[in-house]
């Protein structure tokens, strides 16, 4: 028996240690990585400053789940985008995840 609430799951486990690394591999190795990867490396070093002088690890973990959901999307926006659907009406990304940190 589990001591977990059911209405009160657990809260997600913070990325390791690695997962900066492996996210940044993974963005070097999509087609989009010629804009991604300066992007990513912006988003993170501006995280690293914050978590330096906010003594949180908080923005890094921001970083890494806002990259992750952004790969995670893009098949589906790719798809979207092959279909010939109209997109004039989309929302920015960052709208939907938040500012980036």
């Amino acid at each position: 028996m589990s001591a977990q609430s059911e209405e009160h799951p657990a809260p997600a486990a913070p990325p390791g240690p690695a997962a900066a690394a492996q996210l940044l591999a993974q963005l070097r190795a999509d087609r989009r990585a010629g804009a991604w990867v300066p992007a990513f490396e912006q988003d993170w070093a501006r995280a690293l400053d914050d978590a330096r002088h906010g003594y949180s690890l908080a923005p890094l973990y921001g970083v890494v789940d806002t990259w992750r959901a952004r790969l995670a999307a893009a098949p589906a926006v790719d798809a979207f985008l092959a279909g010939g659907c109209d997109d004039s009406d989309g929302v920015d990304l960052d709208q939907v995840l938040g500012a980036r940190p």
